[in-house]
């Protein structure tokens, strides 16, 4: 399936939403996007890698779009940290995942973060707000974040020049 975006509003507000589309339709890329592909998995990026935009796929809008995150009113960013800028690689989510709140995860102790499960692609290419792709996992990371369980899958796009030398 080929999915595209359509973006509202003007970025780095709260009024800023990517919807992913199939077929010219809004689409939800928390249900409507199957989590395998194959022997892969999907990924929807939600920040391009060297953005300080903190963007995630929204629980509560009509098709989950994608949104800047507000947190006291005021619209939410990474801090840089020197000689870097922003994130360091495209980040984004599995769709069809959530960390569950209620459930208390086996091997840390903690109740989930109540989002999607976060995908790093360290692959060579700057992906867009709203893409889709289909990635190859290298591996994860269990963090702890505010007391809540938070993976980290790290992935690489099927199509990137690195894949087949990155396993």
């Amino acid at each position: 399936m080929a999915y595209s975006t359509i973006q509202i509003g003007s970025k780095y507000s709260e009024s800023y939403k990517v919807y992913v589309t199939a077929d010219g339709k809004p689409i939800s890329p928390f249900h409507d996007i199957p989590l395998r592909s194959g022997r892969y998995v999907n990924c929807v990026n939600e920040i391009p890698r060297f953005e300080r935009a903190k963007l995630e796929i929204s629980k509560s809008e009509p098709f989950n779009p994608i949104m800047q995150d507000v947190k006291k009113g005021r619209v939410r960013f990474v801090g840089n940290i020197y000689p870097f800028f922003g994130y360091q690689f495209n980040y984004g989510a599995l769709p069809q995942t959530w960390e569950c709140p209620r459930s208390r995860d086996e091997w840390c102790g903690a109740y989930g973060d109540n989002d999607p499960i976060d995908v790093l692609d360290i692959g060579t290419r700057r992906k867009d707000v709203g893409e889709v792709y289909e990635a190859k996992v290298l591996g994860v990371l269990g963090l702890l974040d505010d007391g809540e369980a938070d993976w980290k899958i790290f992935v690489i796009d099927t199509q990137d020049k690195m894949a087949g030398e990155i396993n």
